[in-house]
């Protein structure tokens, strides 16, 4: 008993210095070429469930992205099939990669390549395992000699730049150095960082095996390199890998710092502890020097918000000068007292129709490129009925206009793509929304003031009066937009039009289907004749009980539509407010490729639940 207790304390005493050596929470790597992107690895001794939170000089980063190497991923497998693995080394290395995929997580996809003089796919990306299995029981050794390693990555990083997968990962094995490749180190490297892979090279040691470069790709890409003293040993160094994985975040961001400066990159993982490195941000990039950050302005200046500040000032400074020059070129205070006498009036209007003929021919252009399509006829009927002063090519500029405008404004704000994307149709959409809100609200008044027009028309006949006098009454009497409308029918009429074709374009033009069953019941009766009076008084109350129907419709649904907008509503205001208590834990459904896919799923759920709503309260009698 008492040897047992002896055997605890001292191996009590050999794990303490060994938990202290290893900390809890490391930065393994920091890639820095892609600046302003920083890309950080950080190692937990445990997994962490939740992502990291990274704070640059005290701040918190804009849009982080987390990706966790243990999740679901992309992995190549690439191994070498030189003539120096022959015999057991080529076995064993089949055998602890079959291993190793076997033991994948279900989402994970896996890939193959064999590199002996040259690389050459084994298998293609597959969640089965069965497919790489079939490829690793006729591994052979390369019959000519040769290794192409750094051959290998490149093509391994081109395969998975197509991944969808966020995480990617390149696990490489090899037991010599490169002999025959094309590419060069920096190239492979490069290639790594550009499909956003982590190398872990496995190296067979050897008393002639020199690791260095398979440690300098490990560093630049953000792996680890792993020794085997001889292929027995490489299922073990698989399986550390693997768990590795597991506790690996790669962390990705844009930072704020300038070309030269030091900045503080602090990374805490909840419940593992923090991490603080410093980082030099490289002053140059490539063979390009990057340009010396100005010191004119302050620390400020150089933030999301003094950025849009400075940008807003810039733009004002650019309103008024062009300001300015439009009054110049308009001529001083003295030359326009002077120009009435001058006879300069003429010259000076002529001016400025040039300053405009521009915009005339690029909306004749558009006119002329579109003015064919239906849906172009569409856009001049709906700004007809919204009574609004535009034509179609300058609804359709405008509209062109917003959207660039609205994209401009979040581009600068450093929204992510899919909020910029967002919010350029939704601008793009606002002048079509102001249109159709005036439409509709055009269209509802008039339909409040067709049962009182018809009673003013039938009054005005049995008065004695003529069809035309009726309809002046009620152009005399009534508000627009009805006065309007037959305000324009009567002068139709007067420059030589046939009245029932000005009334017929009128109730196409209002969009009234109770005006056109008026329109037509007139036409009716003059040629089959009748008391036209006597006519309108019925068609009048027969549009006042669809009316009051309708409304009482609209009563009895007001329950259901109340539902509906409940419904589509709730889950943007969930949205939002989880947003505001914890944006970390929104974090992946906007900044990660998985998310926007769920985001366009909800979106589009939420517009068929919507239409069917839609359909279920909505009554057409």
């Amino acid at each position: 008993m008492k040897r047992v207790a002896l055997v605890a304390v001292l191996a009590a005493l050999v794990a303490v210095p060994a938990a202290l050596a290893s900390p809890a929470v490391r930065i393994a790597a920091v890639d820095t070429a892609g600046y302003p992107h920083l890309v950080v690895n950080v190692v937990t001794a445990s997994p962490a469930a939740r992502p990291p939170v990274v704070l640059e000089d005290g701040r918190p980063v804009a849009a982080l992205q987390a990706v966790n190497l243990g999740a679901e991923k992309s992995v190549v497998v690439a191994i070498d099939t030189s003539q120096s693995m022959k015999g057991r080394s080529i076995r064993d290395a089949a055998a602890a990669a079959r291993a190793f995929i076997d033991a994948k997580a279900p989402g994970d996809r896996f890939s193959l390549i064999a590199f002996g003089h040259r690389p050459f796919p084994l298998s293609g990306f597959s969640t089965s395992p069965g497919e790489a299995d079939g490829a690793l029981a006729g591994l052979t050794v390369d019959h000519t000699s040769g290794t192409a390693l750094y051959d290998a990555l490149v093509v391994a990083a081109r395969s998975l730049r197509t991944s969808t997968q966020p995480g990617r990962v390149i696990v490489l094995l090899t037991d010599g150095h490169d002999v025959s490749s094309t590419a060069a180190l920096e190239t492979a490297v490069a290639a790594a960082r550009k499909a956003d892979a982590s190398v872990y090279p496995i190296g067979i040691e050897s008393s002639d095996f020199d690791p260095g470069a398979l440690r300098t790709l490990a560093a630049e890409t953000g792996g680890t390199y792993h020794g085997a003293g001889s292929s027995s040993e490489l299922r073990q160094v698989y399986a550390s890998i693997a768990s590795e994985l597991d506790r690996t975040w790669r962390l990705g961001y844009d930072t704020v710092a300038r070309p030269g400066d030091h900045v503080r990159v602090r990374v805490a993982v909840s419940g593992a502890g923090a991490v603080e490195q410093a980082i030099d941000v490289p002053s140059s990039f490539g063979s390009v020097d990057a340009v010396p950050a100005s010191r004119l302005l302050p620390a400020f200046g150089y933030t999301l918000l003094g950025t849009i500040v400075v940008g807003l000032l810039v733009g004002g400074l650019v309103l008024g000068a062009l300001f300015t020059l439009v009054r110049l070129r308009g001529g001083s205070w003295l030359e326009r007292r002077l120009a009435p006498h001058v006879a300069q009036t003429q010259q000076r209007g002529g001016g400025r129709g040039e300053r405009l003929s521009f915009l005339k021919a690029l909306f004749k252009a558009t006119e002329g490129a579109l003015g064919r399509h239906s849906q172009w006829r569409s856009i001049q009927r709906l700004l007809v009925r919204g009574d609004v002063p535009l034509r179609p090519a300058e609804f359709l500029w405008l509209m062109l206009g917003s959207a660039i405008l609205g994209c401009l404004v979040f581009a600068v704000a450093g929204a992510p793509a899919l909020l910029v994307l967002l919010a350029t149709c939704i601008s793009g959409a606002i002048p079509y929304g102001f249109v159709a809100l005036r439409v509709r609200r055009r269209s509802r008044a008039f339909e409040d003031q067709l049962p009182d027009m018809l009673t003013t028309i039938a009054a005005s006949l049995k008065a004695g009066h003529s069809f035309k006098h009726g309809l002046q009454a009620v152009v005399e009497e009534a508000q627009p937009p009805a006065s309007n409308e037959l305000k324009r029918v009567l002068t139709e009429a007067g420059l030589g039009r046939p009245l029932d074709d000005a009334l017929a374009d009128m109730a196409e033009r209002v969009g009234s289907e109770n005006f056109g069953f008026a329109i037509t019941a007139v036409t009716i009766q003059r040629q089959v004749g009748g008391s036209l009076a006597t006519l309108f008084d019925m068609v009048s109350e027969t549009v006042r009980n669809r009316q009051q129907f309708a409304r009482k419709i609209r009563s009895l649904t007001a329950m259901g539509r109340m539902s509906a907008y409940t419904l589509v509503g709730v889950p943007f205001f969930i949205g939002g407010m989880v947003t505001l208590m914890n944006a970390q834990y929104m974090r992946p459904l906007f900044h990660s490729s998985t998310g926007h896919l769920l985001l366009f799923m909800g979106f589009g759920m939420l517009a068929i639940g919507a239409m069917i709503l839609k359909k279920i309260v909505s009554f057409k009698g």
